[in-house]
């Protein structure tokens, strides 16, 4: 039995001298084995394997379907105890040398599949690095782990499995020592191990325990510092993942001199949109009220932090615009943050805009902010620009859709501060977004 590569459109039987006549090409009208196609997806398979089935399946469309929550075969519905995948070399090379002899047709052949990592692969790896890591062996060190990014760049499933199997732990301990006895001497393998543990977040509470040690979090600031564009932004996503989850770990890295230099400076030149969002959410966690000083906030005020985060909120995505507004909600928490905020031209226009055009959470940490400006004796300007921005009716409408508590607590009262001068201005109509109501 064959299926054919792309079934025609046409209800009644067609000549093949018809359809090339109408253009189709012979690639067209090529068939191809039904065994040589994933019974999921119906392709060409690249990588059969079978199942305790018998049924053989392309390696990604049944890795899927078992990572989904399926415990059957799809084929036969049998019940799998086990969900063993053997490599079914024998239509492997059928369907390449079927590829061979269809190559007239534009038909590449299929290369020879990498065998993927197992668990047995990454535990023997993990072994070797933390042996060479105690002999303080650092070119064996590096050696293994180019070959662990070797494996997580062949396939996505490689680096699963490679996280899923104490490679970050063990990483992470390697890192913190080559960092403790010289930075500088054993910077490239700091480098590359730094980058693999990247992609291996998040780790479990061992892994960010080691990572998070003083040598450690010295060691990223010194790559923050640095002109390396990708270590920049692999240490940036690691201290994103270590100082969201312990506090210890916030208070340890805010002690480090240029830090805050250094985040800013991450957000100032955009490396990337995952290299912005790590920095915002790192200044976000050192300067939340709970987790720092006044001093660390301050010194990020005079780096110009209120600026620079304004700045993204007026053209950023929906993911970047949270995290920056998260960031202003916090610094105005602060005297010198919400002076400046207070002092800005951007702040007030830009945070009424904000109001239910992004998410339920930017409007959240909007109603905060502008509730923090126009609070206290000096709000009294703030809540005039406000209310000319009609902030009011905007305020009104997040209380008649609905919110949280806090949202609700400080809307209320932000509409209690403004409605003294809302007949003033004569600001009655409601605008959602650029739209009048």
């Amino acid at each position: 039995m064959v299926l054919p590569w792309r079934r025609p459109r046409a209800c009644h039987p067609v000549s093949k001298a018809t359809l090339l006549e109408n253009g189709s090409s012979e690639m067209e009208l090529m068939t191809v084995p039904t065994h040589f196609r994933c019974p999921i997806s119906l392709d060409l398979m690249k990588d059969p394997v079978t199942l305790p089935s018998g049924i053989t399946y392309d390696r990604e469309n049944i890795e899927r379907w078992i990572e989904s929550g399926n415990r059957t075969c799809p084929v036969t519905s049998q019940a799998l105890g086990r969900f063993e995948q053997i490599p079914n070399h024998t239509i492997r090379r059928m369907i390449q040398d079927w590829c061979v002899q269809h190559r007239s047709l534009g038909i590449e052949r299929i290369p020879t599949p990498r065998i993927p990592v197992g668990p047995h692969d990454v535990s023997g790896i993990c072994s070797k690095i933390l042996a060479a890591t105690q002999r303080g062996d650092q070119r064996k060190c590096q050696e293994l782990v180019e070959k662990l990014k070797a494996w997580g760049r062949e396939s996505e499933r490689n680096k699963r499995c490679i996280a899923e199997n104490g490679a970050g732990y063990v990483l992470s301990v390697s890192f913190d020592f080559f960092a403790s006895l010289s930075i500088e001497e054993h910077e490239s393998l700091l480098e590359k191990t730094l980058s693999a543990l990247t992609w291996m977040f998040p780790l479990g509470a061992e892994g960010r325990s080691v990572l998070g040690s003083p040598s450690s979090l010295r060691c990223m600031a010194w790559f923050l510092e640095g002109e390396n564009l990708t270590s920049r932004q692999n240490a940036v996503l690691a201290l994103k993942e270590l100082l969201s989850s312990d506090q210890k770990h916030v208070s340890s890295f805010a002690e480090i001199d240029g830090v805050e230099e250094s985040l800013v400076r991450m957000i100032k030149e955009q490396i990337s949109p995952a290299a912005t969002k790590a920095a915002l959410m790192a200044i976000y966690h050192m300067i939340s009220p709970s987790n720092t000083s006044e001093k660390t906030a301050s010194r990020f005020v005079e780096l110009g932090l209120v600026s620079l985060v304004l700045e993204i909120l007026v053209g950023s995505e929906r993911s970047v615009t949270e995290k920056a507004l998260g960031v202003l909600d916090s610094i105005c928490d602060y005297g010198q943050g919400i002076e400046k905020a207070r002092h800005h031209a951007l702040t007030m226009p830009v945070l009424v805009k904000k109001i239910l055009r992004v998410s339920d959470l930017a409007t959240n940490f909007s109603v905060s902010i502008i509730w923090k400006l126009c609070r206290g004796e000096d709000g009294g300007d703030q809540q005039i620009e406000a209310v000319q921005l009609r902030a009011f009716p905007k305020t009104l409408l997040v209380l008649q859709i609905g919110c949280g508590e806090g949202t609700k607590e400080k809307a209320t009262e932000l509409l209690k501060m403004l409605n003294q001068y809302r007949d003033r201005f004569g600001c009655f109509n409601l605008y959602v977004g650029d739209r009048k109501m």
